[in-house]
């Protein structure tokens, strides 16, 4: 046996791995009394093998998991019980302990009475569903909805958010700190992130909040440079320069989109603390938004920039939809396209709903009304085709523009990439289209 080659029988193997004594004394004892069947055995009996070790190997993987799941539960609550004992902890932070030392909760369920609990004390709505991976969501839901009962929440009652919101703004349960803002608003780190299903907006209502991260190009894969525009150009060239666009900078806070200059690094720490200190950014944001009606506000903003951004959310008006992107860099330009996709331009109608897609393994399709949209592979000398077909199958053909112009139900893309951009596209032309236009005489 070379040393490049596991022995699995011996314990030390799995010491070296991370297991402990007594789990690497087993999992050896395992691969000794049931090792592989050598290659010219039959395949029934060397299945068999592997099965027989498998069950006797069963006992010992649950009792890791076990220990795993006991070290999680006790690593996170004692950073709780830490956080409490250094006076760092929130309201949120002390209904968790709470829910482990009054109910007996694990982490998963006291996390869930601890939201239940705020939301309940700020003056929110009940969640209604949790769904989360690899635990039991009605479990999960039960300790949410004691927690939000205790915090003085009724489902029954119909006005119960409105009467919890107007308690909230002067309870003492929570500090000035903690507590949601008296105006019932939620700070930008709170927005949901883009979603399709909403309404489209004309450009002239609609404004974003930029960074300095986005006056320049993303940054690409594996170093290389990308080729998508920053996203200021691109709010620019779909919006034709009517919407509101302010961007957030690290060297001078709030400025107009025309005022701007590209920044070389990323907003520190420090500069993020003397922007909060600054007074005057609450109301130079006001300024920029002052005498325009908006219906739509997008924020780009992550780390340090969202934190100055939620210290003077104050400034910002409540809005019908108040957006952010999140997550991964490659998640905020999908969900900035989202909310691109949803302006609209003087004199052009759009259909409204979330498109419904189906997988591409089994041949990409849209379907948004009455309207499916889907690929119909490469067109007969070159680029990519895609048909729009009404729900009985039929092509879509006498649709009309709000301007008389007709739409094909056959469209020719140059580039695959944009199948997805491009179909969501016709979907949305055909959804504010009408059958009743006639071509006017020339």
């Amino acid at each position: 046996m070379d040393q490049h080659t596991l022995d699995v029988t011996d314990p030390a193997t799995w010491l070296t791995r991370g297991r402990n004594p007594a789990e690497a004394a087993a999992l050896a004892k395992a691969w000794r009394d049931y090792p592989d069947l050598h290659a010219d055995a039959p395949a029934d009996r060397r299945m068999a093998r592997t099965r027989e070790r498998t069950i006797a190997m069963r006992p010992i993987f649950e009792a890791m998991q076990q220990r795993t799941e006991a070290e999680r539960q006790a690593n996170n609550f004692a950073f709780m019980q830490r956080k409490i004992e250094q006076g760092e902890a929130n309201a949120q932070d002390r209904a968790i302990v709470r829910g482990r030392d009054e109910h007996g909760y694990d982490w998963d369920c006291a996390v869930q009475y601890a939201q239940g609990w705020y939301a309940a004390v700020a003056g929110w709505e009940h969640r209604g569903v949790i769904s989360l991976r690899g635990a039991s969501s009605a479990r999960l839901l039960a300790a949410y909805d004691h927690g939000f009962a205790r915090g003085g929440g009724d489902t029954d009652d119909l006005f119960d958010a409105a009467r919890r919101a107007n308690i909230a703004a002067v309870d003492t349960t929570c500090s000035s700190s903690e507590r949601a803002p008296a105006s019932g608003k939620l700070k930008p780190s709170a927005w949901p992130m883009p979603q399709d299903g909403n309404r489209p907006v004309s450009w002239k209502r609609r404004a974003v909040i930029l960074t300095d991260s986005d006056l320049q190009p993303p940054p690409g894969r594996n170093g290389r440079p990308c080729r998508r525009p920053p996203a200021i150009e691109l709010v620019r060239e779909r919006s034709s320069g009517q919407a509101t666009m302010i961007v957030l900078s690290a060297a001078r806070g709030f400025v107009a989109s025309d005022a701007c200059q590209i920044a070389t690094a990323p907003m520190t720490s420090a500069q993020a603390d003397n922007l909060i200190a600054d007074a005057t950014q609450g109301e130079t944001l006001r300024g920029l938004l002052a005498g325009r009606d908006i219906d739509d506000l997008l924020v780009t903003a992550q780390g340090e920039y969202l934190r100055v951004l939620d210290a003077v959310g104050e400034a910002l008006p409540v809005l019908r939809t108040m957006e952010r992107t999140r997550n991964t860099p490659l998640q905020q330009r999908a969900h900035l396209d989202i909310w691109l996709s949803r302006g609209r331009l003087p004199g052009q109608n759009m259909g409204a709903g979330h498109i419904r897609w189906s997988k591409a393994a089994k041949g990409l399709t849209a379907k948004l009304g009455e309207f499916t949209a889907r690929y119909a592979g490469p067109a007969p000398d070159r680029g990519h085709l895609i048909e729009v077909n009404l729900d009985n199958g039929a092509p879509a053909e006498g649709f009309v523009t709000a301007d008389n112009t007709p739409l094909a139900a056959e469209i020719r893309i140059s580039s695959k990439a944009k199948l997805r951009q491009e179909m969501a596209r016709a979907l949305r032309s055909f959804g504010g289209a009408t059958r009743l236009g006639t071509r006017l005489p020339l």
